[in-house]
């Protein structure tokens, strides 16, 4: 009985995430993600770089091919002292293309402090910020922009798809958690236009409302130690603070490769976790402003991301943790059934066998229990902490092709 309220939590975060939000996207049907084609602005790619040696090239070229028109569109790399040949893979990738510009910081800033520098560099209206170890569909830059409906509308996110989910089982067990993260977790908050967290891989911004908020982003930091992990989550709940919206579209897409072995998992897991925490616990002072069902959505994530690792360590001692095992084993074999159903559509290549979930269930209460703790003893860790994972290649596919996108009865759904 001492765990209800917990279990009250996990109730309240389940039925958000896996009932009202989907309920919301299947009722309001094509208002859910309504767009505008008139609207069509100057845009500046902005592409912060560390580190990503020759996948910055394949990124840039992939940039080079956008649906948009090449005389409102504009590429800005932004290398922030990387010590590898990542510099020169992109002043290659620039070679005879005026509108590529490549930037180097005279001192390592962090990735939100080189965006910033790429955004004064240029006078687009629209910036859309690329992480540099991705592939970018060829209509992605579109449609970002056809989601801007009004001016209170600041920022648009897009769907990021694993290029590598056939590696080994690690890859394969990704993928379906990138699914539910994309095509699920977040249709509550975009019902609300509050996306709490739009991802660097892949998002638009209106730059006067990100030189509004410059001041706020470059200043950033815990104990006087500069902050350069989860930029993406500290600046979506920053616009959203100063009362603009947020959107999230499945229709936008890139490619990228993600952690193929245990400790690049890790030390993904443990990047997010401090995100996750810091972000979460500076919004409640300001969540109170958000629709009452985002608001409760938001502070029974948190309560619940504090108070799993505590139920996991009660059931350790308790001689329990084979019963929430079970539970947990029973919960991804659901969702292993659910993905594989909404996938059904899709060829062998893009998809993964549904029980490839299974090892989510040990991994999750895992990572919870020792990294929860671990992440808040090292909030103010300095480091840019890339992922270390592999740069999708060139070989990666980045039409625009409807069979890569999820089916219109498959649509919907940080990580």
């Amino acid at each position: 009985m001492e765990l209800f309220p917990i279990q009250i939590l996990f109730l309240v975060v389940l039925m958000n995430r896996y009932i009202l939000g989907p309920l919301m996207r299947r009722v309001r049907g094509d208002q859910f993600d309504a767009t505008n084609d008139a609207y069509e602005p100057t845009v500046a790619i902005i592409i912060p770089l560390f580190n990503e040696g020759e996948g910055i090239y394949h990124a840039i070229r992939s940039l080079l091919l956008q649906d948009y028109p090449p005389d409102k569109l504009s590429i800005v790399v932004v290398d922030d002292c990387s010590k590898d040949d990542s510099y020169v893979w992109a002043l290659k990738a620039a070679e005879q293309h005026p509108n590529v510009m490549v930037m180097r910081n005279p001192e390592n800033m962090g990735k939100r402090k080189g965006i910033n520098r790429g955004v004064r560099a240029t006078q687009s209206e629209i910036i859309v910020s690329v992480d540099s170890d991705v592939i970018v569909d060829r209509g992605a830059v579109r449609q970002l922009v056809r989601r801007f409906l009004h001016p209170r509308i600041a920022a648009v996110g897009g769907r990021t798809y694993v290029t590598n989910r056939h590696q080994n089982w690690m890859t394969r067990m990704i993928e379906i958690k990138f699914h539910f993260a994309q095509e699920w977790l977040k249709d509550l908050e975009r019902g609300f236009r509050s996306v709490m967290c739009l991802s660097g891989c892949l998002t638009a911004y209106r730059r006067h409302v990100l030189e509004e908020l410059e001041p706020i982003l470059e200043a950033r930091s815990i104990a006087g130690v500069a902050i350069k992990y989860g930029e993406d989550r500290f600046l979506t709940r920053q616009i959203i603070k100063a009362g603009y919206e947020t959107i999230y579209t499945t229709a936008a897409v890139c490619f990228t490769a993600t952690p193929a072995n245990i400790a690049g998992y890790f030390a993904q897991q443990l990047r997010w976790r401090r995100s996750n925490l810091v972000d979460m616990l500076g919004g409640l002072s300001h969540a109170w402003r958000l629709h009452p069902v985002v608001a409760v959505h938001y502070v029974s994530q948190f309560g619940l991301l504090l108070s799993y690792p505590v139920v996991i360590v009660h059931n350790i001692l308790t001689g329990e943790f084979w019963d929430i095992l079970a539970m947990h084993v029973l919960t991804v074999g659901i969702m292993g059934f659910i993905y594989r159903w909404e996938t059904r559509h899709l060829p062998d290549d893009q998809r993964v066998p549904g029980l490839s979930f299974l090892p989510m269930a040990l991994m999750m209460p895992i990572t919870y229990a020792l990294f929860t703790p671990l992440a808040l003893l090292t909030l103010d860790s300095g480091s840019w902490e890339t992922r270390g994972a592999p740069a999708a290649s060139a070989d990666t596919p980045a039409p625009s092709d409807t069979s890569l996108m999820p089916a219109p009865a498959a649509e919907g759904l940080s990580t």
